[in-house]
């Protein structure tokens, strides 16, 4: 079920042609009393009431259908405190410095307004295992670290923490260590978990390096090369380069499985399966562990399941996948084998409306769902509902359904309600095959995906 938010409310302008009369020199005084009057009572009128967004409430696919996701929050820049007026003459604070809310000398003046962090063009996108959402700003040249849980930020700086030119993926291993892609130094920076910078690799083998993704089970980093219309294989330990997957040479023309048309993000799941966004092709190919083709999804169009520029890619704890597709600013949730499940957004700057819509990236643990769109420079963050929660949540309407038809059947027909009670109902016969085995017939309970 697909959910348009691409609707725009139109407001039409109905203008009056009004007559315009010579008014008399003079008015009467009860003319006057009668003006006087109509103003006071104008002036007096009670203003219309403006009517606001209750974010809360906004979940999709929307109501009766059980919800899946529900809108949270989003990060884009926080608002300035009032200027104060400060006597002392303040040094002049860099552009980046700026942007990232460190203002010269502000520890030692608390009336000095303090300007608040801001996204420009965030791609990249991970989470440790402390909830902790990371970002990559290809503007800012930094990776903003935020808190969900409150208002906590933290940065790692180019210039101070490290060297930045061009960030675009994030990916998180196990034990908390950050890798960042730099297209532009054709590299991966890997930091631990106090953000310290420990090493880069890459840099003999990538030509313009975009998404990253880890296996942390069969020990793989995977590295999308746009350029080099490769994916790249590290060992996740010692990082050096096992294979390649692709032809690269061909300059963005094959079309056949197994190749790429610039690759530009990667996602892997539980069983180890790496997922590519293919994305002048639209589609996605899906490998196995040992880098063997398994299938592909998606074709070019505007229709369900259809891409028209795929990028971000990310995987739910229930093993859904996630697309982001950046011209039709939109996400889609398919199944592991591609088959279309749900899909949402538009463009627009509303919830769940999207501008350049480029990443994705999931909080497993604590069933959140972050996107990045470079045109509003925000990040969007969504509550998760898992097929657990979901099917609860469909057994509860089922009951309250069940109830209210009873009700309803106890009103219009009360003599069948007292002939027949519900405590009186005999039990299903059990099947012969069951009765001679001394076994109960099996049920089975349909699973609630994602609609």
């Amino acid at each position: 079920m697909f959910v348009d938010l691409t609707r725009k409310t139109g407001i039409v302008a109905l203008a009056i042609p009004a007559l315009l009369w010579a008014a008399p020199a003079k008015l009467s005084a009860a003319d006057s009393k009668k003006k006087k009057d109509a103003t006071s009572a104008a002036a007096t009128a009670e203003k219309p009431k403006t009517v606001e967004l209750d974010i809360s409430k906004l979940v999709f696919p929307p109501a009766p259908a059980v919800p899946r996701l529900r809108y949270l929050d989003y990060y884009s820049a926080e608002k300035r405190e009032p200027a104060k007026s400060v006597a002392k003459e303040q040094k002049k604070a860099g552009w980046m410095d700026r942007l990232a809310g460190v203002t010269p000398g502000s520890e030692k003046t608390a009336e000095t307004p303090k300007p608040r962090f801001q996204l420009l063009s965030p791609y990249g996108l991970a989470v440790d295992s402390k909830g902790l959402l990371y970002v990559a700003d290809t503007k800012v040249g930094a990776i903003f670290i935020f808190n969900p849980e409150n208002s906590d930020l933290q940065m790692i700086k180019n210039g101070t923490d490290a060297r930045f030119k061009s960030l675009f993926g994030l990916a998180m291993d196990d034990s908390d260590n950050l890798l960042a892609v730099d297209g532009a130094l054709r590299h991966v920076m890997v930091f631990d978990s106090n953000h310290k910078l420990q090493t880069t690799f890459g840099e003999a083998n990538l030509k313009n390096p975009c998404g990253v993704a880890i296996d942390v089970e069969n020990r793989y980093v995977y590295v999308a090369d746009a350029d080099l219309d490769q994916v790249l294989v590290y060992d996740a330990d010692t990082y050096t380069l096992l294979r390649k997957i692709g032809t690269t040479g061909k300059e963005h023309t094959l079309r056949d499985a197994g190749n790429f048309s610039k690759p530009t993000n990667v996602a892997v799941d539980k069983d180890g399966n790496l997922y590519v966004t293919d994305t002048l092709n639209d589609r996605i190919e899906v490998f196995d562990a040992d880098s063997k083709f398994v299938r592909e999804f998606g074709k070019n169009g505007d229709g369900a399941g259809d891409f028209a520029r795929p990028k971000g890619i990310a995987i739910d704890s229930d093993g859904h996948i996630w697309v982001a597709d950046a011209m039709l600013n939109r996400i889609q949730v398919f199944t592991a084998e591609g088959q279309i499940l749900m899909g949402l957004g538009g463009f627009g700057i509303m919830p769940a409306q999207f501008q350049a819509l480029t990443g994705l990236a999931f909080d497993t643990k604590n069933n959140r769902l972050f996107t990045a769109e470079q045109l509003l420079g925000r990040v969007q963050m969504f509550r998760y509902y898992t097929n657990a929660e979901a099917k609860a949540e469909l057994d509860k309407k089922t009951a309250e359904l069940k109830k209210k038809a009873d009700e309803r059947s106890v009103v219009t027909n009360p003599k069948a309600a007292v002939t027949a009670p519900a405590a009186s109902t005999p039990a299903a016969p059990e099947p012969a095959a069951a009765k001679d085995e001394g076994k109960a017939t099996p049920t089975t309970t349909p699973a609630v995906t994602a609609k």
